[in-house]
């Protein structure tokens, strides 16, 4: 059930509201919108009693039944989109658009501060980079682990960029949250259920990429588990998924912005690099993200992508990176962001 309280209740009352949830034998879950606080209470309608009781509260607007599985995610529950605050000053979602860009991976100091320096250049406003990173093959470069945790913090403190890294391991959730302001769970973690809990308990901003074979619904109720551990701060975020086709390293499914956008009041981030895993597409499923809705990209760049230590082939130069936030400029303006 989804619990409305009305415009400036006070805190008090909520308390009160809160109370008796849990005493009728549920679990609440507060979102808090710009307006309204939306209370979610999660629990099994057919052995405990109504919560329609709670509309003869004066500070109760409106109690509603959830059909969807996906309880919090679920725009039933949260009908305003949501906004992420990360850092001091970057602000996702409620018509804000925002470009994540750096390297796949860390590789070095020098790598990583010129290219920090010239993503913020081209007016990114946050940082990505693989500190620890997933390879298909145990052989391949794993990440430089804590010392690239330091590059990026070191990276924001000298660019002001806020920071997205991902997440492999339950055991470095904390570490990871102590340097990092948005964690990532990649594509093979996204059903990897204890370690979204984790994630989702350090705090931090998560950003959820989809499963290379998951099915939206599955997505969705991934994403529930980031909700139901009491952080708000969800992203998904589109990175392509595995078909038959192997003209590019996924199939990007852009579909998915109308989709989530529908379904959800999280924001929604798409990642052309890996949904095309070519450079030379980057730029046309950047256009194509921006026109549908998309709330921010997620965008490889490299000083010089043919030396790049993992993914060199889907990763931006400077000047490509540079020519692209140009060419976004009016795509931004006609899906009405700033």
């Amino acid at each position: 059930m989804i619990i409305v309280l009305k415009p400036k209740t006070p805190p008090a009352q909520e308390k009160r509201v809160l109370a008796e949830i849990r005493r009728l034998g549920y679990t609440p879950h507060v979102m808090r919108g710009v307006a309204r606080v939306v209370i979610g209470a999660i629990g099994d309608e057919r052995t405990h009693k109504s919560l329609e009781v709670l509309m003869t509260w004066p500070q109760v607007e409106s109690v509603m039944p959830v059909q969807k599985r996906f309880k919090l995610v679920s725009r039933e529950a949260h009908p305003q989109s949501s906004t992420i605050k990360v850092g001091k000053n970057v602000v996702i979602g409620g018509g804000n658009f925002h470009v994540m860009a750096g390297p796949c991976s860390v590789e070095d100091e020098k790598q990583l501060m010129t290219t920090a320096v010239a993503v913020k250049k081209a007016g990114a406003t946050i940082l990505r980079g693989g500190a620890f990173k997933p390879r298909t093959s145990p052989y391949e470069f794993q990440g430089l682990g804590e010392k690239g945790l330091k590059l990026l913090a070191n990276a924001r403190k000298e660019t002001g960029l806020p920071v997205i890294t991902e997440l492999l391991s339950e055991q470095q959730a904390e570490m990871v949250a102590e340097y990092a302001d948005i964690l990532q769970i990649g594509t093979r973690n996204a059903q990897n259920f204890q370690l979204l809990i984790a994630a989702a308990k350090t705090g931090r901003p998560v950003l959820l990429k989809r499963g290379m074979c998951m099915r939206i619904e599955e997505w969705l109720l991934a994403g529930e588990y980031i909700l139901a551990n009491e952080n708000p701060n969800l992203m998904f975020c589109e990175r392509g998924i595995r078909t038959f086709e192997t003209y590019t390293r996924n199939t990007l499914d852009l579909s998915t912005i109308p989709v989530i956008k529908r379904e959800s009041h999280s924001p929604i981030v798409i990642d052309p690099s890996q949904g095309a895993g070519r450079a030379d597409l980057v730029a046309a499923m950047c256009k194509g993200a921006v026109a549908m809705g998309a709330d921010a990209l997620l965008i490889e760049v490299h000083p010089n992508p043919t030396t790049a230590w993992s993914d060199a082939a889907q990763q931006l130069s400077f000047d490509g990176f540079a020519k692209l936030m140009r060419e976004l400029k009016p795509f931004i303006a006609a899906a009405g962001m700033k």
